[in-house]
């Protein structure tokens, strides 16, 4: 038994001298390595080489779904933040205009000082007739009456057709009715003719009854003339876009502009014309305005 432990004890001895040896012999720096090492040195490269691949495969594509994640919820982010700014813009928008026509109003009601105005805003619409007609909140009991002129800034957009204790309803310029007449003149023109009807096609007014031998230039303003009682003079109607002589050749057609957009309308002043300090109170229905 010692004999044989002996043995092993010996061989091990020897086993471990030559492992040192190979080992330094290899630390030594040669140019040309022995087939042993050219072996073990491709062979450890070649499984390392195997297993780097997927392994290197597998973290990049991990980490590729980890930005992918990060990018998706920064996404959605930003989108969240750009639909409220888009609602925000549209809400400064709204409240811009809604100033600027009160502002308007206010500016121009410091030059109404020849007829009676009061504030009002749009509260109904019909969609079937909507270029025809819209209800204000204010009525009689507000001191609003058939026939008064009905305004948007300082731009003439109908008149009061019916009024109740609280509410009117306002027949505007665009509205398709032959009774529905105001009283025009052409600026530097001097060409005098009536608001009556218009061409839904091109969103136009029409100016009818202007004499044949009338030079009307195009981009000509065109306001109230004052007759006929009701209109006060000088609200803005629009401008001369073209003009038509009718089949006759006694008469010119001008289409005009409007001065304001009639589809969209918020707010609006209620003016009546005064007549030496005293309103007019002309109701005939009849009677060109």
């Amino acid at each position: 038994m010692p004999q044989f432990f002996n043995k092993k004890l010996l061989l091990l001895l020897v086993s471990i001298i030559v492992l040192v040896a190979l080992i330094g012999f290899s630390l030594k720096e040669r140019e040309e390595l022995t087939w042993p090492e050219q072996f073990l040195k491709d062979t450890t490269g070649w499984v390392g080489n195997v297993f780097n691949k997927p392994v290197s495969g597998i973290t990049g594509f991990v980490g590729g779904l980890k930005d992918l994640q990060h990018t998706y919820d920064e996404n959605k982010k930003l989108k969240a933040r750009l639909d409220e700014y888009v609602l925000l813009k549209t809400q400064v928008q709204d409240l811009k205009e809604e100033n600027d026509e009160f502002r308007d109003n206010l500016k121009k009601e410091d030059d109404l000082r020849k007829y009676s105005s009061i504030q009002s805003t749009v509260i109904g619409r019909n969609p079937d007739r909507w270029n025809e007609m819209l209800t204000i909140n204010k009525g009689k009991r507000n001191g609003v009456e058939k026939n008064m002129a009905v305004i948007k800034s300082n731009v003439l957009v109908g008149k009061v057709k019916s009024a109740t204790d609280f509410t009117a309803s306002v027949q505007l310029l665009s509205s398709i009715d032959k009774a529905n007449r105001v009283s025009a003149i052409v600026q530097g023109d001097k060409a005098y003719g009536l608001i009556e009807g218009f061409d839904d096609k091109r969103n136009l007014l029409l100016m009818k009854r202007i004499p044949y031998d009338k030079k009307i230039k195009k981009g000509s303003t065109v306001i109230t003339s004052g007759y006929g009682g009701i209109f006060p003079k000088g609200l803005l109607i629009g401008k001369v876009v073209d003009v038509k002589v009718d089949q006759y050749g006694l008469n010119q057609t001008a289409y005009i502009e409007p001065a304001t957009d009639l589809y969209d309308i918020n707010n609006v002043m209620v003016v009546q014309r005064e007549v030496g300090g005293v309103a007019d109170e002309s109701d005939g229905e009849d009677e060109v305005e």
